[in-house]
Order: C-alpha cells, then structure tokens, then sequence
C-alpha cells in the first residue's frame, strides 16, 4: 500500500520515516511521493527532477505559497523503523524533517479550497553539500518552479515560525614563523604562540544583536579549528586557526567578510576567507508572511543557523522556517516529534492556507 495524503498526518509521517532515504538514496521515497501526488492531488500539475518531486496548483488566485521541504535524511543510527510511544514518534528524520514534509503532502491533498496557489517542493540532497542540494538543481534547470509570494520551508522550528536565517563565513587565519630545534628556542619563531594574540581578540568579542521585524538575531565569532606543531622538538614555522562567523542577515557576506577583517586589523596575520553564504532577512512586512505570522498567532523567532530559506531569499522571495520538529532534537539517535505538534502544524497552516 502506497503513502495515504488524506489520512492521519502523524501515520503519514511514520510511513514517510520507514523508507530510508540518506541523501543521494532517495529514489524510492521519491517515486512514492510522486505516486501518491498524482493518485490524491490530481488537481495538481506535477514534475519530476532527478529524485525531487514537484507539483502546483493553477488557479488563478492572486498569490502563491510555496511548501518545500527535503526528503532525505542523514545516515541512521539504528532508529529505524518508526515507533510510537507515549505521544512521541522516534525514528531518523522525524524531526528533519519527514514530520514537516507529512504536513505539506497532507495539506495538499485535503485543501480544496486554498486562498492561495500552492508550488509544493520535495526535494533531495539537502544534508549534504550545498552543490548537490536539489534545490540548486531546480533553480538552474526549472526556475519557473520556483516562483512565489512567500515561502515555507518546513525545516524544524519547534512550531514556531523562525524568520529569515543567519549568514555563515569561514575564515582560516595563518601565523607564520622560524623553524627552530626547541632545545634552542631562541633561535627560533614560535608560529603557535602568534595565534595567541588571535584567540585574544576572540575571547574579548562582543558580539552583536541586532533586531529585525521584530526578530532578535545574536552574531557569533569562534574559533572552531586550529592547526600547527611539526614534532615534539620543533619551534613550528607556521600555525593556523579557523574562525567561523554566523551574522545577523541585515550584513553581506562582503560586509561581514570586511568585519572580520577589522576585528583582527594590526595582527601579523593572513586572513584567507574559505567559504561563506548569506543570510536571509525575515520579510515578514511582505503581506503573504504577515498573514502567515497572524495564523501562528505571533509565535514568531528568529533562525539560528543556516537554511535553504536563504536561497528563496537570493530570489527575491520572502520565507519562513517553520515545521513541527525540534531543532534541538535532529540528527540524533533519539531523534523524535511530539505527535501533538505536528496536529498543532497542520492545523494552522490548514488556517492559513484557506485564509
């Protein structure tokens, strides 16, 4: 029996768990979604992409919402399959996040008559790196799929809607020096001790917080990696630490780079900028997420970490993470969902998208 989208969205969420879809194996879950769309949800136009499934409505109406969420999960850790009990369901991805995707696919199916059009996104390769992400391969080979007035992502947020999402950099910052037997320090530079001066600065930081549409956004700068030493008799000649940056999404990933640099400016150091991605404002003046806001009764926060909503963000298009699971409890071997959140979800997006 394939996947029922009319039923209860808890048992729609323990069926979606108990097909194993680790990133780049899911196949399977993608051609039972895809089967189960084009037998429930006929009034939907529906694609395939690789192992990512889409489909939406066309009824004219005057906005459109986009529901997306990824359909593959980390490796197991002997949490499979699904198993209920006392009110929670455990199980790989039942936080990230196949409760959120239930969710989506169920409203789908049983909204017959939306307020808006609704694009519907399950897509693949999201908890890998970001140049395999389904969604990247969407925006090259099917743009037009990705149009909309706002966007859900149903990432975990606890229920809340958690807006926007923060910028991340990695910088790795290199000392150079004398190679010296140690016996003979003198003679040598000590590479190691010149980052002293760096994870001073890093203990002296004051990070920002910055509010945005009402959301409190907290920046981070950390040390995260060092590296140095040759052998237990060498001064090191050189010596290296990695500082990750998270910021608050009202900086560019220039601006943000540009800070960095002045936060070690007057230090006999190399700053290599290694990889960044920005953040996504919140957009909740937009007046899709206005409403959206106003059907979650304000339960609204800002996201810590980065999100595949800055991608919807990149296109000019407003989005919120917001998904029954907690945050705090993916990729866990005790992953789990309250069953209670998950009706909570549905139940107000089923609000919001009847208007």
């Amino acid at each position: 029996m394939g996947l029922d989208l009319h039923g209860d969205p808890i048992a729609l969420t323990a069926a979606l768990v108990d097909i194993p879809s680790e990133s780049r194996s899911e196949k399977r879950i993608a051609d039972e979604i895809e089967a189960a769309l084009r037998e429930q949800a006929p009034h939907f136009e529906i694609v395939r992409s690789a192992d990512a499934v889409l489909a939406r409505t066309d009824r004219g109406l005057p906005s459109r919402v986009m529901l997306a969420g990824h359909i593959d999960t980390v490796p197991a850790a002997g949490n499979l399959p699904s198993r209920l009990a006392d009110g929670q369901l455990h199980g790989c991805g039942t936080s990230d996040m196949k409760s959120g995707d239930a969710v989506f696919l169920h409203l789908a199916a049983t909204v017959a008559e939306p307020a808006h059009d609704i694009t519907l996104v399950m897509y693949d390769c999201e908890e890998i790196e970001a140049a395999a992400n389904g969604l990247g391969r969407i925006e090259r080979e099917l743009p037009e799929w990705l149009q909309a007035d706002v966007a859900i992502l149903g990432e975990p947020s606890g229920g809340f809607i958690e807006a926007g999402c923060q910028g991340t950099l990695r910088v790795v910052i290199t000392a150079t020096g004398t190679r010296a037997h140690s016996a003979r320090s003198w003679l040598g530079d000590n590479a190691i001790h010149k980052l002293g001066a760096v994870l001073d600065r890093l203990q002296a930081y004051q990070a920002r917080i910055v509010d945005i549409d009402g959301c409190e956004y907290r920046e981070g700068l950390s040390a995260v990696r060092i590296d140095g030493g040759i052998a237990g008799n060498v001064i090191p000649d050189a010596a290296s630490v990695t500082v990750n940056f998270r910021f608050a999404p009202d900086r560019s990933v220039d601006e943000a780079t540009q800070h960095v640099h002045k936060v070690f400016d007057g230090l006999d150091v190399d700053i290599q900028l290694t990889d960044s991605a920005a953040g996504a404002l919140p957009g909740l003046t937009a007046p899709p997420a206005a409403a959206l806001v106003e059907a979650a009764g304000g339960q609204v926060r800002a996201k810590y970490g980065w999100t595949d909503v800055a991608r919807f963000a990149a296109l000019g298009i407003p989005a919120v993470n917001f998904g029954p699971g907690d945050p705090n409890l993916a990729h866990r071997a005790d992953e789990r969902v309250d069953t209670a959140a998950i009706a909570a979800a549905t139940d107000m997006l089923r609000r919001y998208l009847t208007g």
